[in-house]
């Protein structure tokens, strides 16, 4: 049984308290701090579980993406889009979409607690920055969702960063990859009619080198960025199963990028 499963099914022994376990026992209507008889020794979401960690997540990805979504002022109609993108990416049943969408609407209300969701994340996490990268790449694209990064987005953004422990000076080369799928994504079933310079040039971006790196570096950038993204991998540390298809996309985006920039240095020699 997954752990969604668990938890719907009656997984009572979460003992997870703080702003994230109220607000996932709140949407599953049963107090999560509680264990009953029956599911005491069964379904025990100990400290530092995958399962845990997984419903950890997904609580806490979907409710700062509604406060991050409505930080310029207003919930765009974008922002709503990709939240529901995310939402289909996973391939959520019909009680994980609509605890997704509470979630995304409590994290835009004004009684949201961003500073304690994000404490109580990162602690749940326990330092697993791979994790925690992921975390801010998926808002990353909610920022990104109307096209442009607002003032207020930007300064939430940083304040997440912080708080979470990851350099907000490694964000911009998750920037280009969010932007390089943004235009894959836009540019679908059409002509792409940008020049080969600038798809190279997004390449580049994307693998955090330029043009004057070495092929050996170009190579360790390469690997470091699959193994940070791997599915499996992320998985591993707490991931949710029904994302995987968020990280395989991005490994697919590492992979062309590398191939493309790989095929350019060898027509150059």
């Amino acid at each position: 049984m997954s752990w969604w499963g668990k938890l719907a099914g009656g997984g009572l022994g979460f003992a997870l308290g703080g702003p994230l376990g109220a607000m996932i026992g709140t949407i599953l209507g049963h107090q999560l701090d509680k264990p009953s008889a029956g599911s005491r020794k069964q379904f025990r979401f100990n400290p530092g579980s995958q399962e845990r960690t997984q419903a950890v997540f997904f609580t806490a990805t979907f409710s700062v993406m509604g406060h991050l979504a409505k930080a310029d002022g207003r919930v765009s109609p974008e922002e709503i889009k990709l939240a529901e993108r995310v939402m289909q990416q996973m391939h959520l049943n019909n009680e994980q979409r609509k605890a997704a969408i509470e979630l995304f609407y409590h994290g835009k209300g004004d009684e949201f607690v961003l500073d304690e969701v994000l404490d109580q994340f990162r602690k749940e996490c326990r330092r697993k920055i791979t994790l925690i990268q992921m975390f801010i790449e998926i808002q990353l694209q909610a920022v990104y969702a109307d096209g442009e990064k607002h003032l207020e987005e930007d300064k939430i953004l940083k304040y997440v960063c912080n708080k979470l422990g990851y350099p907000y000076a490694l964000v911009s080369q998750l920037e280009s990859l969010i932007l390089a799928q943004q235009r894959n994504y836009q540019q679908s079933g059409t002509t792409d009619s940008r020049s080969s310079a600038h798809v190279l040039k997004d390449a580049y971006r994307i693998l955090g080198i330029s043009s004057s790196n070495s092929d050996s570096e170009l190579k360790k950038s390469y690997r470091r960025l699959m193994s940070q993204h791997h599915p499996d991998k992320l998985i591993s540390k707490g991931l949710p199963e029904e994302m995987i298809e968020i990280a395989t996309d991005k490994t697919q985006e590492i992979q062309k990028a590398y191939d493309l920039i790989s095929k350019h240095r060898k027509s150059l020699h």
